[in-house]
Order: C-alpha cells, then structure tokens, then sequence
C-alpha cells in the first residue's frame, strides 16, 4: 500500500492504475492501442511497456483479455466503483492493524475536520450496523 498515491494508486502501481482508468473510460473493451493512446495523452510511456501492465492488470483479475479479429481487447472485470470501495475495505483492514481504537478515533477526527456530512453519515451507517447485531441476537 503505498500511503503517498491517492485513489486507485494506493494499491496499483502508477501505470497500472492509469491504464485501468483508460479502460473504465473506454466504455466497451478496447485494444491495447486504444489503451496505449488514452494513457499517452497525460504520461510519457511507450506501448510495450502499456501493453506489460494491461497484461499484468488480466493476471491480477482486474481485467479481462479477449481476441477480437486476430487483436487482443481488454476490460476491465469491474467497476470504478466496485474497485474502490474494495480498496477502500482493504485498505482499512490494514490500518486497523494498528490499533483499532486509534484508527476509529482518527477517521471520526478527519473527518470532523474535512466533511461533517461525511462524519454524520458515518454515524448513522454505525447505528444501522448496531441495529442489525441487536436484531441477530
């Protein structure tokens, strides 16, 4: 986990998650040149190099690689979404490692201080989690 990215970058490589991205915004699977020319306009890569990743992308599962008229085309197997709120799980898996009173007091900390809408909502996912354990026993 690199704490120093933001987003999808976390976890991912920069490339990988840049070619990722390309393949989110590509609506339909796409070829690797396609690839290539999205993740060209903002970074300086060559197209073997783009090809590796999205290679290594279909390896990790997070893309699929299919022939279409004698060319690879690459998708991704889910969604931006999907992605981030199973990066975002296992991201807070890991810190929790460290300390899981320290962990839930710094959340509620930053997000007083960043987004109070956020911190309420929070809150009331905590009451809604509470509410079922209730129900459970």
């Amino acid at each position: 986990m690199r704490l120093s990215a933001a987003g999808a970058a976390m976890l991912l490589g920069d490339l990988e998650h840049r070619v990722l991205e390309a393949a989110w915004g590509a609506k339909h699977p796409a070829t690797a040149r396609t690839l290539f020319e999205r993740v060209a306009r903002t970074h300086d890569v060559v197209y073997i190099t783009c090809v590796t990743v999205a290679n290594r992308l279909v390896e990790k599962g997070l893309m699929t690689r299919a022939k279409q008229d004698d060319v690879f085309h690459y998708a991704p197997t889910i969604t931006k979404a999907e992605f981030t709120q199973r990066a975002s799980r296992h991201v807070v898996q890991r810190l929790v490692t460290l300390g899981s009173a320290a962990v839930s007091a710094s959340l509620v900390d930053v997000l007083a201080e960043r987004d109070p809408d956020q911190l309420a909502e929070l809150a009331r996912l905590v009451q809604v989690k509470m509410d079922e354990r209730r129900g459970q026993r």
